[in-house]
């Protein structure tokens, strides 16, 4: 089975502004459950496990979908490590929740959570993941979560690097800053709009999927910049 990872860019799932994209994320699980009902873990992390973000997730993915929703909560309690394996392996989907990035990663390879997220997808479970949950996979990112005594601040940052690629979420907002940042330091990089995702399958990007937004890859030649839509895949 493929290894595959969905980059949403950005978007609502509370307000459904992501749907087309869910109903495919929908689509991966119950193909990977086969005949019994599909499992979704929700990873709110990066929102210091806001629970309410969780409520919206089980809102659409179990009223819209028919798929069995659990949350994976560490952030505010010691987690218990045998019940926290036991969701992780019962998982026909991850999702990842968006927020504080650096946190997120952070808090991950401090509390061993990385490691699960890594044995299920070795076992080809998918992962989705929106803003924060998108871009981690990548080798450097764009965000705002690197905290200064004047606030947040957008800077590069170094990903898992699971994928070899600079990213952006929520392009739309960020394009021009983003796009100085690459004109003078890669040669290609890619942005994810809002309503809009890469899919990735064993490692590469084989096209994007939407809700309304676009996915770009940008190329850069001498200081000029070249985007270009990154084509459905489906």
């Amino acid at each position: 089975m493929k290894k595959r990872i969905i980059a949403i860019g950005g978007g609502e799932i509370k307000d459904k502004t992501t749907l087309q994209i869910d109903e495919k994320i929908a689509a991966f699980a119950k193909e990977r459950a086969g005949d019994r009902r599909a499992n979704a873990l929700f990873i709110p992390t990066a929102s210091h496990d806001f629970m309410p973000y969780y409520n919206s997730f089980h809102k659409v993915y179990t009223g819209i979908f028919d798929i069995k929703t659990d949350v994976a909560l560490t952030v505010y309690r010691e987690p218990d490590p045998e019940r926290l394996k036991e969701k992780f392996l019962k998982a026909d989907v991850i999702y990842v929740g968006g927020g504080d990035t650096v946190f997120m990663m952070e808090h991950w390879k401090k509390t061993g959570m990385l490691e699960l997220i890594e044995e299920a997808y070795g076992r080809g479970v998918p992962i989705a993941g929106l803003s924060a949950g998108a871009i981690c996979w990548f080798s450097d990112i764009y965000t705002d979560s690197l905290k200064t005594e004047n606030g947040a601040q957008y800077a590069m940052f170094k990903g898992l690097n699971w994928i070899k690629g600079i990213i952006s979420p929520h392009y739309g907002q960020r394009m021009l800053d983003f796009d100085k940042i690459v004109c003078y330091n890669y040669p290609c990089a890619y942005g994810i709009e809002d309503n809009a995702a890469l899919l990735i399958e064993d490692g590469e990007i084989v096209g994007s999927l939407t809700s309304g937004g676009k996915a770009y890859r940008i190329v850069n030649t001498d200081g000029i910049l070249e985007k270009r839509v990154v084509e459905s895949a489906f």
